[in-house]
């Protein structure tokens, strides 16, 4: 077939051939979530596009930034393509073609937003190309760390390189505890570089492979080996510290999940299974002994002032059992989507903001340039504004940590209310209407949170994945997809203080110091 081709064609193909690599290296790291979850890929799957992108120029390939942008593409496409699951919106009343639109323009952006930070990555590769190995393994690493760090700090952000070990490899996200996700993001790439780094030198030998011998031939290779059984047993050393559970400490949690699907959520019908569904459990987790109840993000949509009325509520004053409900809150003329610590009294003593709005689901991003035309695409009708960055959420029980959804997805939120004192987590989620991959997805992210910062974590979720987490990251229970379920469990507040909790990710500042400083001297 190949010499049936006109010489032409045959260049044509040979020319596509490096982004067709890029693109297969960067699907296969999206495999390594959820639902395939084959994690180590990962340590293997970044290391063609390095090779491509170092030997660009030996190979006369055209247009090198476009490889990490086909690698980009195919991992956030792979691991991101849940989001096609917001079609159809008909029970927000959007057409089906313009909710298609909708979702198919939501994937394509944030699959290029991705593949942006590829691109930006792989040209910083190549103009430091000609570097020697360990100052590009040193260069690639921190220039990969400091670009995570920008994407989180950014509005839009999701798939790590961290989370593709969760939550099947938890030694190894362990090293989060050190300096956050960075630190298992550098351990990934850096592991990539030097088995990339070692092809490109069996490559580059003049003399057959059998004339040298192998140790000099795999320097590169052997290295990576021993560092990744290295990074694997300082995790495992922090993975078998023991976890005290003083008995002073306990907190039993209930947890409810409702099962509303989001096309009836906010009419009657929904309406009225959430207050039946929520209120039942309750009273059916408080006869199992429960100190405090949890619910999902929004699981009564309703604002603060008029939950009082409420059966679920009313409820909690006739059985004196804190309730952590998930409703609405007001902020101005605009509302929040809200998290309240009510007491058996029906006082509310605590509330907490969703910090990290969804864009286009949540509000409309540039909304003062692009407003109008967005407008037309959203299914948004009210506005929606953010949480403080700095809320403090204390309870009858002591301080908690709490994420609203999308929340889970910046650890920096969760390391600044370990930092304040905050002794258990709370992550209360929606998650519906989507494919089950992207609430075991986020049950992943959640995990992570509960390990770099070394506690307890209590997750609702209104269809799944609800669960309870050590500060291991081992799971405990978890609730089945699209299902009613309560569940109560013991957690224990903790007051420890991981290096990430104190000084935050200083792994990548020093990275990006080294690489300056090697720059200079040479």
């Amino acid at each position: 077939m190949w010499k049936k081709l006109s010489k032409k064609h045959r260049e044509k193909l040979t020319a596509l051939l490096p982004y067709s690599i890029s693109l297969a290296s960067g699907i296969l790291m999206g495999l390594t979530v959820a639902p395939v979850g084959a994690w180590f890929l990962s340590w293997i799957a970044l290391s063609p596009l390095w090779v491509l992108i170092v030997t660009a120029k030996s190979k006369k390939i055209k247009y090198p930034p476009l490889l990490g942008l086909a690698w980009g593409i195919g991992y956030h496409g792979v691991a991101l393509s849940w989001i096609t699951g917001i079609h159809p919106m008909d029970w927000l009343g959007v057409p089906w073609l313009l909710s298609l639109t909708i979702a198919l323009f939501c994937w394509s952006f944030i699959t290029l937003y991705g593949g942006l930070l590829v691109t930006l990555w792989g040209v910083a590769m190549a103009r430091f190309a000609g570097r020697n190995t360990w100052q590009r393994v040193l260069f690639a690493t921190a220039t990969w760390c400091g670009l995570e760090t920008l994407w989180s700090a950014s509005p839009l952000w999701w798939s790590s390189l961290a989370y593709t070990q969760s939550p099947h490899n938890l030694v190894i996200l362990h090293l989060g505890q050190l300096s956050g996700p960075n630190t298992v993001t550098a351990a990934i790439v850096a592991v990539n570089g030097l088995v990339a780094e070692a092809w490109i030198t069996r490559q580059a030998k003049t003399a057959p492979a059998s004339f040298a011998p192998m140790e000099l031939i795999n320097k590169s290779l052997g290295i990576a080996t021993a560092l990744l059984i290295s990074l694997h047993i300082l995790g495992f050393y922090l993975y078998n510290i023991p976890i005290p559970q003083p008995p002073e400490a306990a907190l039993k949690v209930g947890i409810i999940q409702g099962n509303i699907p989001n096309r009836i959520k906010l009419y009657p019908e929904g309406l009225r299974r959430a207050m039946a569904g929520y209120t039942s459990g309750y009273y059916i987790l408080v006869d199992q002994g429960v100190d405090a109840v949890l619910t999902p993000e929004g699981a009564l949509p309703y604002f603060l002032r008029d939950l009082t009325n409420t059966s679920l509520v009313k409820a909690i004053q006739e059985k004196n059992i804190v309730g952590w409900i998930g409703a609405f809150g007001e902020k101005g003329p605009s509302y929040t989507n809200s998290l309240f610590t009510f007491t058996g009294s029906g006082e509310v003593v605590s509330r907490y903001d969703k910090t990290k709005l969804v864009p286009l689901g949540e509000y409309i991003p540039f909304e003062g340039i692009l407003g109008g035309i967005i407008q037309r695409l959203s299914p948004l009708k009210e506005h929606q504004v953010p949480g403080s960055p700095n809320q403090i959420f204390d309870t009858p029980f002591g301080r908690g940590i709490v994420g609203i959804c999308y929340d889970s997805a910046f650890p920096e939120i969760f390391r600044r209310q370990a930092a304040s004192g905050g002794e258990f987590i709370l992550s209360s989620s929606n998650d519906a209407h989507y494919s089950a991959s992207m609430p075991f997805q986020h049950h992943a992210l959640d995990i992570m949170r509960a390990i770099e910062t070394d506690r307890w974590s209590v997750r609702a979720t209104n269809t799944g994945y609800s669960a309870f987490v050590d500060p291991h990251g081992q799971t405990l229970w978890i609730s089945g997809h699209n299902t009613y379920e309560t569940h109560a469990e013991i957690v224990y507040k903790r007051q420890t203080q991981t290096l990430y909790v104190r000084w935050g990710d200083w792994l990548t500042v020093v990275l990006l110091g080294l690489s300056v400083l090697a720059y200079i001297k040479n």
